[in-house]
């Protein structure tokens, strides 16, 4: 049997990914803050789903992360789906901080171990949950899209990394769109192409088994990144 960690199950993308791995007769390793919303999912299959609840921006990611391989007995494919954004207009730093200190602190230290873990066993597969907001800047949540930005080429550095070392990883960067998750925070009517989690959830899994370097979710989404990636800077500013 496979075995997967999913870090930031407890809703949202990371829950339906760790619920398709179960249905896919993976053992899952779950972690999050909300260790109510864990322990219900473990509910659903307690042989095969061992929890873990603790705050990548408190603890120690890379210990808490060994203890979980110990209890699993080794460690195949590595999740990283939590993440943290929201519109700052006033700049408050304390937001900007919460931003950094989960997507790029926390992150750098999950997605380092579990380079460095595969690299032992020299086989592994890493994915992460980035943005299309990664592309390009915006005036309304500077700290949340800079940081998709560092996410995203820090997991190409990784797949350099692992050519130069001749390791086998895979690295799967995964890049959504609006998906109608908790992030939206209630704004899903007030937002256009928002995509529901169960299609977009079907997606990423397609994309996490065919071993993809990088996907967006969904499929339009592509059409939206070409165009952003073009868009001068004068005529973006007026819209983010």
């Amino acid at each position: 049997m496979k075995k997967a960690i999913v870090v930031g199950a407890s809703s949202g993308i990371g829950k339906e990914i760790a619920l398709s791995l179960l249905r896919d007769h993976y053992k899952i390793g779950i972690t999050g803050r909300r260790i109510n919303n864990l322990e219900e999912i473990k509910k659903i299959d307690p042989k095969n789903i061992i929890v873990s609840s603790f705050d990548c921006t408190k603890e120690s990611n890379a210990k808490k992360l060994d203890e979980l391989v110990k209890l699993m007995g080794g460690l195949d494919m590595l999740i990283i789906s939590s993440g943290f954004g929201d519109v700052n207009k006033s700049l408050e730093f304390s937001i900007e901080d919460k931003t950094n200190q989960l997507n790029v602190v926390a992150f750098t230290e999950t997605v380092g171990w579990g380079f460095n873990y595969f690299s032992k066993q020299n086989s592994g597969h890493i994915v992460a949950i980035s943005s299309i907001a990664g592309i390009r800047g915006n005036g309304l949540a500077p700290s949340y899209n800079a940081s998709k930005a560092y996410q995203i080429n820090y997991l190409e550095g990784l797949r350099f990394k692992a050519y130069r070392l001749k390791k086998s990883i895979d690295i799967t960067d995964v890049r959504p769109g609006y998906v109608d998750t908790e992030i939206l925070k209630g704004n899903k009517d007030k937002i256009y192409w928002v995509q529901s989690l169960e299609k977009a959830n079907k997606q990423i899994m397609k994309a996490i088994y065919k071993k993809k370097k990088s996907v967006y979710i969904t499929k339009r989404y592509n059409i939206v990144a070409f165009i952003l990636k073009f868009i001068p800077e004068r005529i973006l500013k007026k819209l983010f």
